[in-house]
Order: structure tokens, then C-alpha cells, then sequence
């Protein structure tokens, strides 16, 4: 794959701010609507109101700073986690995004000699988030990507040694959809080929930041599932910040 143009500045906390803007004009408004509204009711529906208030308001500055942190100041786009996970590197590997790519660019700066494939699934009618349509209009995608489907990635079969999943595995919501990425994503690899998910996971840490957006999110259990099904071996996994987790998932050697 020729190393594809510099792109915007990889998501930080302005990008994903632009790209979740209804939320966070949700929460700003429950905020300033909550302390005025106060004022005027009696002191128990005045206390609750208050509450939800500075709930609302504790709830936007976790999750701006948790962004924050995540996007804009941890080794996250910089990949210099990978080789905890792929530590012989990636050989021919295929990048696999779901309406916003930012792993083909540090792939192919990290690993100038391996050769990639870049495929896009996305897909307006399956893709209904607000957000991701927003971070596509931001950032389009590179010359070179290729169109695909869960269900049908546009690479031989047993082709590549590895498959890049980042942050795009749980915009496809329907259970049928992500399973069908999987087999796909299982047919693709080499024997004893790996995929590498990098998702947020809905789990303890990421609801105390996100609160009730940790629930776009999906839970450990279910990557797990996905995986076993289709036939790959969980084999290891790296957080990243706290709040990110980069899984290793084998194929069965052959």
C-alpha cells in the first residue's frame, strides 16, 4: 500500500469534541437549565434538580478529561504499544475502519516495509451514529481505500498475517453484522495469523468517565465471543491509558 498522505491531526479531545457535539450541547444545557430551573421550585424538587445539575456537569468534565487523556496524551496513536502485542511486526496486513481511519498512516510509518491494505465498511444504513458521520465528513478516507462489507472483505483468503481492527469493530450494532466481520476477518488471515481490536470497553472504568455513553460500547465478554466463534484464540491483550484495550486474537496455526 502506497504510505498515504498525512491526514488531519489524529482525534484528540477538539476532534472528538466536533464529532459528539449534540452530547456534550445535551449536557452543557441540563447544566445551565438545571441551576436556573432550581431556583424556582420548592427546596426538595429544587435539591434533586441541583443534583442532576452538578451531576450532569461532574459527568462532562470526566469524560473531556478522560478524552483528553486518552486521545491527546497517551502512546495511543503513536502505536508504541504494538509490539507488546506483535512483536516479530505485522508482515502483510489489511486495516480494517468503519468510517474513520487513523491506524493506516503510524502503521505504515512504523512498518515502511510491510505491505497493507486499507477497507472501509462504512455504511450509512448501518452506521445511524450522528458521530460517526461527522468524524467521515472531518476526515475522508485516503486514496486507495477499498469498499468493503462485514460480510465480505475485498482480500484472498488466508492472505494476510495481520488484521487491524481500531475502534471500529462496535460501530457495526447489530450482533449479525459483527459476526460476519469476524469470519471474514477469520478467512483472511494465514494460519496462525493475528488480529489486533482495539476498542473502549463498556466495563467499570470507562462508565465512571463516560457515564451512560460507556454503553455505546460493547464488553469484554462479547469480543471474547466473536472471537471464539469464529475460530480465534484470544492470546493476548494491553491497556492503554486505562480506558483502552488492544487485543491479540490467533488464528490456529495451521
Amino acid at each position: 500500500m502506497t504510505r498515504p498522505p498525512a491526514p488531519p491531526r489524529p482525534s484528540g479531545v477538539r476532534e472528538v469534541l466536533a464529532y459528539n457535539w449534540p452530547l456534550y450541547a445535551a449536557g452543557a444545557a441540563t447544566v445551565v437549565g438545571g441551576r436556573a430551573s432550581a431556583a424556582r421550585l420548592p427546596r426538595p424538587a429544587a435539591t434533586a434538580v441541583r443534583t442532576l445539575a452538578w451531576g450532569a456537569a461532574a459527568l462532562l468534565a470526566t469524560a473531556t478529561a478522560a478524552t483528553w487523556w486518552v486521545y491527546d496524551r497517551s502512546e495511543l496513536h503513536s502505536f508504541a504499544w504494538l509490539p507488546d502485542l506483535l512483536p516479530d511486526g505485522p508482515g502483510r496486513y489489511l486495516v480494517v475502519s468503519a468510517g474513520l481511519d487513523e491506524a493506516a498512516r503510524p502503521l505504515a510509518e512504523r512498518h515502511p516495509g510491510a505491505r497493507g491494505t486499507l477497507v472501509d465498511l462504512y455504511d450509512p444504513a448501518l452506521m445511524t451514529e450522528g458521530s460517526i458521520r461527522r468524524a467521515r465528513l472531518r476526515v475522508p478516507p485516503i486514496p486507495g481505500t477499498l469498499p468493503g462489507r462485514p460480510g465480505r472483505l475485498p482480500v484472498a483468503s488466508g492472505s494476510q498475517d495481520t488484521v487491524f481492527a481500531v475502534f471500529a469493530a462496535h460501530e457495526l450494532r447489530h450482533r449479525t453484522d459483527r459476526e460476519a466481520l469476524f469470519d471474514e476477518i477469520a478467512r483472511t488471515l494465514r494460519p496462525g495469523g493475528t488480529l489486533v481490536l482495539v476498542e473502549h470497553l463498556r466495563d467499570a472504568a470507562n462508565t465512571a468517565v463516560y457515564g451512560p455513553g460507556a454503553w455505546h460500547f460493547l464488553p469484554r465478554s462479547e469480543w471474547l465471543r466473536l472471537a471464539a466463534r469464529s475460530g480465534l484464540v484470544h492470546a493476548a491483550e494491553r491497556r492503554i491509558a486505562g480506558l483502552v484495550t488492544a487485543f491479540a486474537f490467533r488464528g490456529e496455526p495451521s
